[in-house]
C-alpha cells in the first residue's frame, strides 16, 4: 500500500524528483513479486517435493520389511534416545545383539536397537530391514512426507520474499547513493562563495 500511495503522491507533485518516482515503482514491483511470485514459487516447490517424497514413501514401504528379532545379549548399559523423526511416542531404545530372519529367508545376526527398557536373552522385538535383510530405518509415512513438502514450499516462498526485499533495498541504496553524488556535484558547482551577498544572482 505504501508503494501505491507513493506513486499517487508523486504523480503530479511539482517537487517530484525522478528518483522519487523510481523508488515508488521499485517498491510497487517488489510488492507485486512478493504477493505473486513468492506464493507461486512456494506452491511449485511444495508440489515437486510432495511428488518426490510420496514416491519415496511408496518405494520404502514396498522395499522395507518389519521382522521379529530375538535378543541374544545386551550390548549397552544406558538406553538410547529414539530418533524424533521416526517415533511418535517416547520410547527407550537399548543396543542389543539380535538374531532375525530376513524377508528372503536368510538368517541374520548383528547389533540392533531394541524398543525394550531392560532386554533379556530370548526377548522379542520388531525391527525394519531392507530387501537384503540388513537393518533399515522405519519407512517414511505419508503424513510426515506431506509435512516436509509443506515446509519446503514455505521455505521457498520465504526465500523468494527475502531475495526480492534484498533486491529492493539494494536498488534503493544505489539510487540514494546516486542522489547524494548529484548533490555533492551541485554543491561543488555552487562554489565556496554560496550564500554571500551578491553571488548567485
Amino acid at each position: 500500500m505504501r508503494a501505491l500511495s507513493g506513486l499517487w503522491r508523486w504523480r503530479h507533485n511539482p517537487l517530484r524528483r525522478a528518483t522519487d518516482l523510481a523508488e515508488a515503482w521499485v517498491a510497487l514491483v517488489a510488492l507485486v513479486l512478493i504477493a505473486v511470485a513468492a506464493p507461486v514459487t512456494g506452491c511449485l516447490v511444495g508440489a515437486a517435493a510432495q511428488d518426490s517424497l510420496q514416491r519415496s514413501v511408496r518405494e520404502q514401504q514396498h522395499t522395507r520389511h518389519l521382522v521379529t528379532a530375538t535378543v541374544v545379549r545386551d550390548l549397552s548399559e544406558a538406553p538410547l534416545e529414539p530418533d524424533p523423526d521416526t517415533t511418535t511416542v517416547r520410547e527407550t531404545h537399548t543396543r542389543v545383539l539380535a538374531d532375525w530372519t530376513a524377508a528372503d529367508g536368510t538368517h541374520r545376526r548383528g547389533p540392533a536397537l531394541a524398543e525394550l527398557k531392560s532386554p533379556h536373552i530370548g526377548d522379542h522385538f520388531r525391527l525394519w530391514t531392507d530387501p537384503q535383510g540388513r537393518i533399515a530405518a522405519r519407512p517414511l509415512d505419508s503424513p510426515t512426507a506431506t509435512t516436509h513438502a509443506v515446509l519446503a514450499g514455505i521455505g521457498a516462498a520465504l526465500l523468494v520474499t527475502g531475495l526480492v526485499e534484498w533486491g529492493r533495498r539494494l536498488t534503493v541504496w544505489r539510487m540514494v547513493r546516486s542522489r547524494y553524488a548529484g548533490w555533492d556535484q551541485a554543491w561543488d558547482r555552487a562554489g565556496p562563495d554560496w550564500g554571500k551577498a551578491g553571488t548567485g544572482c
